[in-house]
């Protein structure tokens, strides 16, 4: 079976935002709650590289692990998603994830901050598919219709991409070897200042 996975290619990203658009757009994700974002990091120096950001969909998610009232499961295909209904708003989720993908509408202590909204790879919720409760509440679910999410099909350069794991690792894989050892700014010669191919 297959599993979801989203991959960002720092090479690739121009920090346009278009997923970001794409997302709020098909889902009407209300204002203040950002599931996919845009991060930049040396902004204007050398080594400039832009990611897009949101929930990674974890095979171990840390999200998961420690809501209280279990209302993050995931699906068989590996995404990860909540139940609206079964959320307290209490936040653990939010501090656990690494990514900085659970939002909610309001700042506030425990349960006065409404129920957490979070990337769901286009797959809706835990009611009936197309159903129009699941979109009221999660947004589009194109995972049914047998689309991929909306922000990867709508980046410009593909750089993000989404979809089966081991399609998306091979994928990125060709791209490497295609381009070859890139600028490395993030590589092994940053790292330890010796050449790759001493």
């Amino acid at each position: 079976m297959a599993r979801m996975k989203f991959l960002c290619d720092a090479e690739r990203c121009i920090e346009c935002n278009a997923c970001v658009t794409a997302c709020k757009n098909e889902h009407e994700v209300p204002w203040g709650i950002n599931r996919r974002r845009v991060v930049t990091i040396n902004d204007g120096l050398p080594g400039e590289r832009s990611v897009t950001m949101a929930c990674m969909h974890c095979t171990d998610a840390p999200c998961m692990a420690v809501c209280p009232v279990e209302c993050i499961y995931t699906t068989d295909d590996g995404v990860v998603l909540h139940s609206k209904d079964q959320c307290i708003g209490c936040g653990y989720c939010f501090y656990a994830c690494p990514f900085g993908a659970p939002q909610y509408p309001r700042l506030g202590n425990f349960g006065s901050r409404g129920k957490m909204d979070k990337c769901t790879f286009c797959a809706g919720g835990p009611e009936p598919d197309g159903s129009k409760e699941e979109y009221e509440k999660y947004g589009a679910n194109r995972l049914a219709e047998g689309k991929l999410p909306l922000c990867a099909e709508m980046c410009a350069t593909k750089s993000l991409l989404a979809g089966d794991g081991e399609v998306i690792e091979q994928i990125f894989r060709d791209r490497v070897e295609q381009r070859g050892y890139s600028s490395g700014a993030w590589g092994w010669q940053t790292a330890y200042g010796e050449d790759v191919t001493s």
